[in-house]
């Protein structure tokens, strides 16, 4: 047998060259998904002031769930109360360094600020001048020395507020690492303190090992002695100091995991597509094994074997490139704002290792799928089709692929019996379900499209429509396997990027019509404290200031009986000044009745999916891992404009890192827009009018899309390749029968007029199906979200998904034609079939 594989492969190196291409993109493809899965368990951000320190002690930035979730926290989480006075107590510690960070703006651009004692933990020492020893001095780092001296005068903002400090010192880091993400000053400790609005609990601690001691054995003793603790060591100090770090990890999974299953589906029925293609191109090869003597087990392990080995070597050589991927989607997803652009991934052998795994079992699937006819029919019947592509789908192919269409429809209509966004879940796997459908239903799909189209082609005269068709009709699963690549592609596109379209146009609407404010008031480089909402509030003409702090909650409930937890965007508001300020479409209830920790008003969509109503009970945790039990005072329908989940400002922001709000929303009195506005223009603060803050938010919400666009990409980037090779096979496969319609008398323009009529036919019959599969998912969302059947679709993206697929399309079967008749004709007819 392994002889008779040698000479097979050997033999038909022509035919088997497009299952190579096809395991060896989809190689790259989850390799590349792989590396971003692992990089958000392993990877990370390098510390930048915590390089001196041997352990950074700090609080578990992340929730585990009942149902073994992992949610990271956006806040800085606090430490016990007594996890100093416990560290400092080991006798292994031989200093310890509480850090205190405090974000300032100096001329409107950030800075960070610090006590001066965690200087120690980069070490930062003083160049020039001397230490800070007084509330109103300040040393600054090197970066900044350029832009003032010692002995001047500098002013800081604090949350909206200036402040006067006198510069004493110049400061510059030490060791091999040089601080790059932010600019740094240093305060007294207790004018630091201060400035904090957490002063009760140290938030991170640098501990320095004794002589002799080394940072795993300290970090491990201080896990035994506080184990509600995070001990860092080494690169991963960099989360401590770095929270994005933790958000970036979570981010990388969530996109990872979504679109490995994804890219699998999409694989196995393209590597399925390109071996099916193979194989009928060496039907009269199996024929004539079946006709003298091979067994139905002999013809499936030799199919098995060949796959095997060109899958085994494409996959190998195909997991290289996928680490290139990864590099390049993780540029993306940096430029997109997703994740730091200092985050390192991991690069380990084990995503390519998994994915290899995975590729060579998929095409082991698909070997045995595609081997099922060539191994099976009798040998009479393997000779007679030997010259003719086989004319049915199996039974069994056409009741699987019409059941999952049928549940598949019968998904995306759940939005009009279940209400709320939650009901979403079921068009999105309505979606996959109609894509396995039109794989498996591709021929019967294309006979029937052709039943349609066909009959009007037939009849408009030319000689080249006319061959077109018949040739269509008697070969439409050769014309299946160009179709349904192309397809697939368009409804994929379609469902991802019309869900995002639906979502943002959504959002756009309901913050539209509930923003009933007239300006929008923010700080420079950082939020407001109490003393800028009171500035503001203050302002002559200013009828109601409405600060907003923003911030991320999660609930716990049970839905189906099942625990489940479920991360929400939450906002913090003065329920006294909302009225005047915004309009959140409350239904039950009343905002005003917020306050403290106790009072939630959820949105429509988390009031459903927590099983809530008004005096009803949640339970979660905020953003600083806090646990609440609160009661529902309200529930509102706008939650896709401002959030989820509402709560009180002051009680928010008390489990936020800074303390400060990220807005002020400001009603003036009637016709004094004008007079507020360059009010609070000139006492320093940034703002912006009514239709400016529309812009900002439509904004914000086109770069959270921005993530699964470029995901998106390249997962049409690996349909477009398998098109290509697809078509590229299945053109070359009729090199004889070119030569053929050349020799009875057809021009070479004759002939690749009737292959652009075939293309013509290939593409719209693709654009069709897949806008038929994109159909029924994308008015099952919208009706969830929006409550209107019609999708609110950007027609750029539209057009641009269907016709880049179309373009791909003729393209290729233009190419692909053109190198199929490069020989002579009667040199091809009379070459091995």
């Amino acid at each position: 047998m392994n002889t008779l594989v040698r000479a097979d492969i050997r033999q038909n190196r022509g035919t088997l060259v497009g299952v190579f291409v096809a395991v060896l993109t989809a190689t790259m493809l989850a390799t590349g998904l792989g590396v971003l899965i692992e990089s958000g368990a392993h990877g990370g951000v390098d510390p930048e002031r915590y390089t001196a320190a041997d352990v950074i002690v700090g609080g578990r930035q992340s929730f585990a769930t009942p149902e073994d979730s992992t949610y990271a926290l956006p806040e800085r989480v606090p430490l016990p109360a007594d996890a100093l006075t416990a560290v400092r107590a080991l006798p292994d510690a031989a200093n310890i360094v509480a850090d205190t960070t405090v974000p300032l703006s100096w001329n409107g651009s950030p800075i960070e600020a610090h006590g001066w004692s965690s200087a120690a933990l980069t070490p930062y020492h003083v160049t020039s001048g001397h230490a800070p020893s007084a509330p109103d001095e300040v040393v600054v780092d090197a970066n900044l020395a350029s832009r003032t001296k010692i002995g001047a005068t500098v002013t800081l903002a604090h949350g909206g507020i200036d402040a006067t400090y006198h510069v004493v010192g110049v400061v510059a880091a030490g060791g091999n690492t040089q601080p790059v993400r932010a600019e740094h000053v240093f305060l007294t400790d207790d004018a630091a303190a201060a400035l904090t609005p957490h002063s009760d609990a140290a938030r991170v601690i640098g501990v320095f090992a004794r002589s002799g001691v080394s940072p795993k054995q300290l970090a491990d003793e201080i896990r035994a002695q506080v184990p509600d603790v995070v001990a860092y060591t080494g690169t991963d100090r960099g989360a401590a100091e770095f929270l994005d770090a933790g958000s970036a990890r979570g981010a990388l999974v969530a996109i990872g995991s979504s679109f490995a299953g994804t890219a699998i589906l999409i694989a196995l029925f393209v590597v399925a597509g390109t071996l099916s293609l193979s194989i009928q191109r060496r039907r009269r090869d199996f024929a004539m094994m079946r006709a003298i003597g091979s067994t139905p087990l002999q013809i499936h392990r030799l199919i098995a074997q060949e796959v095997l080995v060109v899958a085994g070597v494409a996959a190998l050589i195909g997991a290289i490139p996928g680490y290139l991927l990864a590099a390049a989607m993780r540029f993306g997803f940096a430029q997109a704002g997703v994740i730091p652009a200092d985050f390192a991934l991991t690069f380990s052998p084990l995503p390519a290792l998994i994915a290899i795994a995975v590729m060579v079992a998929t095409s082991q699937i698909a070997a045995a799928v595609a081997a099922r006819r060539p191994a099976r029919i009798s040998p009479t019947e393997a000779l007679r089709e030997a010259s003719t592509t086989p004319s049915r789908v199996g039974l069994g192919r056409t009741i699987t692929g019409a059941v999952l269409g049928i549940i598949g429809v019968l998904a995306s209509t759940i939005p009009l019996f279940v209400p709320g966004t939650i009901a979403v879940a079921g068009p999105v796997a309505a979606a996959l379900l109609l894509i396995v459908a039109v794989g498996l239903l591709g021929p019967r799909l294309v006979q029937a499209a052709l039943a349609v189209f066909g009959g009007p082609l037939r009849h408009v005269g030319s000689s080249s429509a006319f061959l077109a068709v018949a040739n269509a009709r008697s070969n439409s699963r050769r014309l299946a396997a160009a179709i349904v690549p192309l397809a697939l592609g368009i409804g994929l596109g379609l469902v991802q990027v019309g869900t995002q379209s639906i979502i943002a146009a959504e959002a756009t609407t309901q913050s539209h019509a509930g923003v009933s404010a007239d300006l929008l008031v923010t700080g420079t480089g950082s939020g407001l404290s109490d003393a800028a909402v009171a500035s503001i509030a203050d302002t002559s003409g200013v009828r109601a200031a409405n600060p907003v702090a923003l911030s991320q909650i999660i609930f716990s409930f049970v839905q189906l009986g099942d625990p489940t937890s479920e991360q929400y965007p939450v906002q913090g508001i003065d329920p006294d000044r909302t009225a005047s300020t915004m309009d959140l479409g409350v239904v039950a209830g009343s905002l005003t009745s917020l306050s403290g920790e106790q009072t939630v008003a959820l949105s429509t969509d988390a009031a459903q999916a927590a099983g809530v109503a008004v005096g009803g009970t949640v339970r979660g945790h905020l953003g600083d891992g806090a646990e609440i039990t609160a009661k529902v005072v309200a529930v509102y329908t706008r939650g896709l404009g401002f959030g989820d989940v509402t709560m009180s400002n002051r009680a928010l922001l008390a489990h936020t890192t800074n303390g400060l709000s990220d807005y002020v929303l400001v009603s003036a009195q009637p016709g004094q827009q004008a007079q507020v506005h360059t009010a609070l223009d000139a006492a320093g603060f940034t703002v912006a009018n009514r239709s400016q803050l529309r812009a900002a938010g439509d904004t914000a919400r086109a770069g959270d899309s921005l993530v699964n666009l470029i995901a998106l990409a390249v997962i049409l980037g690996y349909i477009a390749i398998a098109v290509v090779n697809t078509l590229v096979m299945a053109t070359g496969e009729r090199r004889r029968e070119f030569a053929l319609l050349q020799l009875i008398g057809s021009t070479r323009r004759q002939v690749r007029a009737m292959m652009r009529t075939e293309s013509v036919i290939v593409v719209v019959i693709a654009a069709v199906l897949g806008m038929l599969v994109a159909g029924p998912p994308l008015i099952g969302i919208s009706f969830g979200v929006s409550g209107q059947p019609v999708p609110n679709l950007s027609p750029i993206e539209g057009v641009a998904i269907v016709g880049s697929m179309v373009v791909i399309g003729l393209i290729s079967l233009a190419v692909a034609t053109r190198s199929a008749m490069r020989s002579a004709p009667i040199a091809e007819i009379g070459s091995r079939e």
